[in-house]
């Protein structure tokens, strides 16, 4: 915790001067059904209340910059921080330079984090079963400037597989390249239960990537420390954010 703010780090053997975390709701100055840390700014929230959130976000994190902001529109496009202007219409973010700070928002989607064994970059992708369909995990990947068997990716608190409930025609354009994947939809009724974690797993193991780890937290069943689109809409967004820190020698404190 920091000063009032939770956050979750991923569980992943990145380089200490990898800095990356997930904020949950607790603390911030939203109200009502936003109420916590609510960091986005399309959502319906006070926007006075969002940009005390993100001034506290800065300030108790200590970060070495604002972070990067997305517009984020459930596709496939990954952008470098800096070099397609302010908020662009993308669902991934990297860079290679130290002190710029990528950033997503979610709500249910899975953040999956990207960095390779030495951290020469930074990257953070926003996964939903949309821009999964539309191939951000494949275009992340090709994005990045490392070689996939140098990857490190883990993917943060989204839904869970006992939550998520999608149509036919969903599980139809999930399966629509990857029909190997159908033991993760589970039928409930006319529906499904969708295993979105294990399905951003699926697609980082069949690209190789050299370390791959999920966490298992689910956004639907905790109200108390994470917004949930699919449990209250509207409601408020976590951040994941992740940038590299200057390279120091010896032990790194946190």
């Amino acid at each position: 915790m920091a000063a009032g703010i939770k956050v979750m780090e991923p569980q992943w053997p990145a380089p200490a001067h990898v800095r990356a975390l997930t904020t949950e709701r607790s603390g911030g100055h939203s109200v009502g059904t936003f109420s916590g840390m609510n960091l986005a700014s399309h959502v319906g929230d006070d926007p006075q209340a969002v940009a005390a959130n993100r001034a506290l976000l800065c300030a108790a994190l200590s970060l070495p910059a604002a972070p990067h902001w997305l517009a984020q529109v459930h596709g496939p496009l990954v952008v470098q921080a800096g070099e397609s202007g302010e908020r662009p219409a993308a669902d991934g973010i990297f860079t290679t330079t130290t002190g710029v700070v990528c950033a997503v928002l979610t709500a249910d989607c899975a953040p999956v984090f990207l960095t390779d064994r030495t951290g020469t970059f930074a990257a953070v992708l926003h996964v939903g079963w949309r821009g999964l369909a539309a191939g951000i995990i494949e275009a992340g990947l090709a994005t990045v400037p490392a070689a996939t068997s140098d990857l490190l990716a883990w993917v943060g608190p989204g839904i869970g597989p006992g939550a998520f409930v999608v149509g036919g025609e969903v599980r139809k354009q999930l399966l629509n390249d990857y029909p190997e994947d159908h033991a993760l939809f589970v039928t409930t009724g006319a529906r499904y239960l969708a295993n979105l974690p294990g399905l951003v797993l699926a697609h980082l193991q069949r690209q190789k990537v050299g370390y791959v780890a999920v966490c298992p937290v689910c956004t639907y069943s905790d109200s108390a420390r994470w917004f949930s689109h699919r449990r209250e809409s509207p409601c408020g967004r976590m951040a994941s954010l992740i940038w590299l820190e200057a390279a120091v020698s010896g032990p790194v404190q946190r």
